[in-house]
């Protein structure tokens, strides 16, 4: 079975009003050559910066963002509808 990945780009800030990229990929499996004709099945959703730093999703329009040699998470915010 064929799977896509459907992106969408957040932008999110952090309490010092710097910018984050956030890229939310979603695998999306196509089961149309089974039974049920154009029928799709979703998977979880993963996030990543723009320079490739794994992000973790908290909750409504809450992001946290691990970047290598800090020892803990940036938490930074989107105004995204789809998140708030």
């Amino acid at each position: 079975m064929p799977v896509s990945e459907h992106e969408k780009t957040i932008l999110a800030f952090d309490e010092a009003g710097n910018e984050y990229f956030i890229d939310m990929f979603l695998s999306v499996r196509d089961l149309s050559d089974l039974q049920h004709a154009g029928t799709t099945r979703g998977g979880l959703p993963s996030f990543r910066t723009r320079e490739g730093h794994s992000v973790r999703h908290l909750g409504g329009g809450e992001f946290a963002v691990m970047v290598p040699g800090e020892g803990e998470a940036t938490t930074v915010r989107t105004d995204d509808p789809e998140f708030v």
